[in-house]
């Protein structure tokens, strides 16, 4: 991938946790010769730390999955060439509307909460999501996940010192309509249009985003003549951007994206 004009990739950030989870991705992929994106979410851009003693916070509360569509909407299209997008939970889900556009040349969804009409009633997902989705409570304040539910819907199975650390070095205040907006028609998907290759990538072990339904939305995709490829990795939770191990997955991506017809 050392080239003069290398591809680069987007990195879109999934909810509840700051854009610095993707920082040790960043390096990796950098060395392997591609040029890096992360941009934090609208009115997201500061230190986790700063984020949460400012919740409740209206701006981040306002915010639309529309808006943030059209956002890395923008970032892709201010791009000299089509990239590469790589995203995780929401920014999974915006990584197949973007990749429907035709805004990239390839599309990785990891733990990716699916397009419209893909639901699934297991217990831990439902559990995970039933405080996100705030019913019964003011949607303009925003959610901030407590370390009890930080600790069940993404850092399951990790000791809790290290459930700890990851929780004061990543959480940050979230909409409540943005995790709403997941299940309308916003997050509609053609699952029978052509498409550039996606590749959806699930975890035995995650609660918010079960393997069962990341497996529902990879066989929603019915257009043979293209590229559409699902893996899952075992012992693998919601905090599988900087798990321990996180560099087996981004390596089978590199080798992914290298196998790619050009």
């Amino acid at each position: 991938m050392l080239t003069e004009n290398p591809t680069t990739i987007l990195f879109i950030t999934g909810a509840f946790v700051s854009n610095n989870c993707w920082d040790e991705w960043i390096v990796f992929f950098e060395s392997k010769g591609f040029k890096t994106l992360a941009p934090a979410w609208p009115y997201k851009d500061a230190p986790a730390a700063v984020l949460r003693d400012r919740h409740p916070d209206s701006q981040i509360a306002g915010l639309r999955l529309t808006q943030l569509i059209e956002y890395f909407d923008d970032v892709a299209k201010s791009l000299p060439q089509k990239t590469i997008i790589i995203g995780h939970s929401i920014g999974g889900l915006i990584a197949q509307i973007l990749l429907q556009r035709n805004l990239a040349s390839a599309a990785i969804a990891i733990h990716s909460v699916p397009p419209q009409g893909i639901i699934t009633f297991k217990f831990s997902f439902l559990k995970a999501g039933w405080g996100p989705l705030g019913f019964f409570t003011s949607a303009k304040k925003t959610f901030l996940m407590s370390f009890s539910q930080w600790q069940y819907a993404f850092t399951n199975g990790m000791p809790e010192e290290w459930q700890e650390k990851a929780y004061f070095e990543s959480v940050i205040p979230e909409s409540k309509l943005i995790v709403r907006d997941t299940i309308t028609s916003v997050a509609k998907v053609d699952f029978e249009a052509a498409h550039n290759p996606l590749l959806l990538i699930a975890g035995s072990t995650d609660h918010t985003i079960p393997e069962s339904l990341n497996y529902s939305n990879y066989k929603k995709y019915t257009n043979k003549n293209s590229i559409t490829d699902f893996r899952v990795f075992p012992d693998r939770n919601h905090f599988v951007l900087n798990q321990p191990g996180w560099q087996e997955i981004a390596v089978y991506i590199q080798e992914w994206i290298a196998k790619l017809p050009a």
